[in-house]
């Protein structure tokens, strides 16, 4: 098919170095279909995940924990997700808070439908959250706004120079606790896409992954255009945290722990309905 005819996508995701790392080979043209061409939007991820409830971009990122919101207009890609096995969002804190001493406090949290919102609450549900950009979480936890503050993104490498403590580490205590890796976002699709241009969307995403991951020297360098501050060192180990194996191809591991999650969220009363978590 003449590359002129193609079907567009828009696709959407957020300005952070690993999703740039991801979408490197798409961005670049160095991964291309012959059905489908991709136009990027850059947004941060809980604004996708507003723009998710009304089905605005074929292809977007969202958190795991906005997935049963939208599960009617979209289903995820089986390669894309972002996984902490181990590791997570950190919640940090001028003073060394005890973790259990996070009972009642004020937090800031970056979204009401972040994965990491819906984590803390399964942890600790009994705080005040102070909802703002995830960009401004960690200034007011320095100049006192609130008592602690749910760190993602880039500041889960960087925090311990910005003069907080660490309190938790969810993805961490999710390991712990039930033995499972920590599904935080993923990438969808709209259900009302035709079957074969889905199964081609996750397929070019899978294969930029891939080519980052092979050329990943190239690959960083673009990636470190939106490392947020962060020196090429700590946006390696940033990358290498959130762009894996699990991204290449949801796990049953993965998988089991998504529902897992998104259960106990019902059960807790943070999820309205029962979902089934699906994949193309």
């Amino acid at each position: 098919m003449d590359r002129d005819a193609s079907r567009r996508i828009v696709i959407a995701h957020s300005p952070d170095s690993d999703d740039a790392f991801m979408f490197y080979g798409m961005a670049t043209q160095k991964v291309r279909s012959s059905l489908l061409s991709f136009h990027h939007v850059l947004e941060d991820i809980e604004s996708l995940n507003r723009a998710a409830l009304e089905g605005r971009y074929e292809m977007t990122a969202i958190s795991y924990h906005a997935y049963p919101f939208v599960a009617d207009k979209y289903v995820l890609t089986s390669a894309g997700s972002s996984v902490g096995d181990g590791y997570g969002p950190i919640v940090v804190a001028r003073h060394p808070y005890a973790p259990e001493e996070l009972k009642g406090k004020r937090i800031g949290i970056p979204g009401a439908r972040t994965t990491s919102y819906l984590a803390l609450k399964l942890f600790q549900p009994d705080f005040q959250p102070q909802f703002m950009g995830f960009d401004k979480v960690l200034e007011a936890v320095q100049q006192g706004g609130v008592d602690a503050g749910l760190i993602i993104h880039e500041g889960q490498v960087s925090f311990d120079r910005l003069g907080v403590n660490r309190v938790v580490d969810l993805g961490r205590w999710w390991k712990e606790s039930y033995g499972l890796p920590l599904p935080l976002g993923a990438n969808a699709v709209l259900r009302s896409l035709d079957s074969a241009l889905q199964k081609e969307c996750c397929r070019v995403l899978k294969e930029s992954i891939e080519y980052a991951l092979e050329h990943r020297e190239e690959a960083l360098s673009y990636a470190m255009q939106f490392a947020r501050g962060l020196d090429s060192a700590l946006t390696e180990k940033f990358v290498g945290m959130y762009v894996n194996h699990y991204t290449l191809e949801a796990s049953p591991e993965v998988k089991e722990a998504a529902a897992k999650m998104i259960e106990m969220g019902y059960q807790a009363g943070l999820i309205p309905h029962r979902v089934t978590v699906e994949f193309v």
